[in-house]
């Protein structure tokens, strides 16, 4: 994994290359985390180069407002074994990345966003597991 950076030489997140070391660096943690990699190891299995890729167009469509991600964030994770701990860990992983890597604007934007998304993602997981309805796409 990469080091950790000194607070003080720090920079916001600016462009592409910044996306993809957050979404790299980030992942590489999702991989090693007891929780969280039995679950994102088991569906992704060999196709993270595509997963980073589709992560890379989803954050610099939202960050960096160049829009390259078109698909519907939600439509493959309706079914995923998750619970309130693997969001908070996710959240806490991906907070912990963005600290580390950047200082700025754009860098609290991010946090902001993934805990949107958690929130987001988390509540309507927890409606489909609660619910027989299938279809919500």
């Amino acid at each position: 994994m990469e080091s950790v950076q000194g607070g003080s030489d720090l920079r916001d997140i600016n462009d592409l290359e910044d996306i993809k070391r957050l979404v790299d660096v980030f992942y590489d943690k999702i991989r090693e985390d007891p929780l969280l990699a039995p679950i994102f190891n088991g569906i992704i299995k060999d196709r993270w180069p595509n997963h980073l890729n589709t992560m890379y167009t989803f954050w610099r469509t939202v960050l960096v407002k160049e829009h390259t991600y078109f698909a519907s964030t939600f439509v493959a994770h309706p079914k995923l074994p998750v619970d309130h701990v693997h969001f908070q860990t996710w959240l806490k992983l991906f907070d912990e990345t963005v600290d580390e890597l950047f200082k700025g604007t754009i860098a609290t934007e991010a946090k902001w966003r993934a805990d949107k998304m958690a929130v987001m993602f988390e509540t309507k997981i927890k409606y489909y597991q609660d619910n027989e309805f299938r279809n919500l796409l």
